[in-house]
């Protein structure tokens, strides 16, 4: 009799540990939908403002561009809803050949606002981590400023404040081409990195609490914000260099020094800059690559999202819009990421690299004011 105890005692434990199956098995669809339903999914970078303001009406008319019905581009309220979005850095990009690059600036930020306005019930201005959170937690769509491109500042300490004041929270240190302070990555080196006031423009975007973006800066450039920088900082879209080597993305040594940081790299989804030498193609796997290599050489606290929709030009197969979001969670579930990792990817990371650079901020507010170089003091420029 005791034998027989013991053996149904076996069998109930064995059953109880076994993973469920059949119509109980959360499917992969599900268990992402239900951590995107908890952790809200942030992406880095989405140029929608831009393509408004090209729309060619005075100053970029919102309401021409209607977002609660399917658009030409790559976002609408119901696809963003879709792809569960939950946080949103809306890119107010200004060509870096405009005359006057820091009205324009203005402008385009008054279009990120007035189209934040025009959607009261969907979209939230957020100024903080704390905001991105309570909006998220109330329904709604928590919406975040990036200037691409420190051209705009046009050289002046003062203008970065009044934009970090009108609600801008990164800003891409360059776009395709240099900066008076700063080599692009795409662009013929002239500093070698940072000038002296580049690194001035970095300290300062530290004391206001601005998050200083790398994407689009050379590795040299790179390096010399990480050895200025007293916060965490991030690359709102690019890729790991060490899956395809194109001047774009992020090299292994500066990947392994951005851990040390606490930055995050947001995964862009621009295919040549996923799969170079491949006919300009790229899978859903192959995005999945660079989050692997990004994790397995900066650590799974370093990963992000920053899809570049609406200023890509062509698309990885399977994520060809912001409702696609859940397609790759659900690759990175089936390869092995767990609830955790994937929550840390969807949002958890850049919330936590926010908080850390407002704590660095108060901190430095305390300790000195704002700065009043100039590049003609710094750099000897006239």
């Amino acid at each position: 009799m005791i034998r027989l105890y013991r053996t149904w005692v076996l069998a109930v434990t064995a059953l109880s540990l076994a993973p469920v199956t059949g119509a109980g098995q959360e499917s992969l669809e599900d268990r992402v939908h239900r951590i995107l339903t908890e952790t809200p999914l942030i992406d880095g970078h989405n140029d929608l403002p831009g393509l408004i303001g090209n729309l060619g009406t005075p100053e970029g008319d919102v309401l021409t561009y209607d977002l609660r019905v399917r658009t030409t581009g790559d976002t609408d309220i119901p696809r963003l809803r879709q792809g569960r979005v939950g946080g949103q850095f809306w890119s107010v990009h200004v060509d870096v050949a405009h005359p006057r690059p820091a009205m324009k600036q203005l402008e385009q930020i008054d279009i990120a606002r007035r189209m934040i306005d025009a959607y009261p019930d969907v979209l939230e201005f957020a100024g903080s981590a704390s905001d991105v959170e309570r909006i998220f937690g109330a329904g709604r769509i928590a919406s975040l400023f990036g200037i691409e491109g420190g051209h705009v500042i046009e050289n002046s300490l003062g203008a970065l404040r009044a934009f970090y004041g009108a609600g801008v929270r990164y800003m891409t240190l360059t776009h395709f081409s240099n900066t008076d302070w700063a080599d692009s990555g795409t662009d013929e080196p002239v500093a070698q990195g940072l000038t002296a006031f580049g690194e001035e423009v970095v300290r300062e975007m530290n004391r206001l609490g601005m998050l200083v973006d790398l994407a689009h800066t050379s590795p040299e450039t790179m390096m010399d914000a990480l050895d200025v920088s007293e916060a965490p900082v991030i690359f709102s879209h690019a890729a790991a260099r060490g899956v395809a080597d194109h001047p774009r993305n992020v090299p292994d040594t500066v990947l392994r020094r951005l851990a040390a940081n606490g930055g995050v790299l947001m995964q862009l989804f621009y295919p040549p800059y996923l799969n170079v030498g491949v006919d300009s193609t790229a899978t859903i796997a192959d995005a999945a690559d660079h989050l692997d290599h990004i994790r397995d050489v900066a650590g799974i606290d370093h990963v992000g999202l920053g899809s570049d929709f609406d200023g890509i030009p062509s698309y990885v197969q399977g994520m060809e819009d912001v409702s696609t979001f859940p397609a790759l969670f659900v690759e990175l579930a089936r390869r092995g990421w767990s609830d955790e990792d994937l929550r840390k990817l969807a949002g958890e990371n850049i919330l936590r690299v926010m908080r850390d650079v407002e704590t660095v901020s108060m901190r430095l507010r305390r300790q000195r004011s704002p700065s009043t170089k100039t590049i003609e003091e710094l750099d000897g420029r006239r």
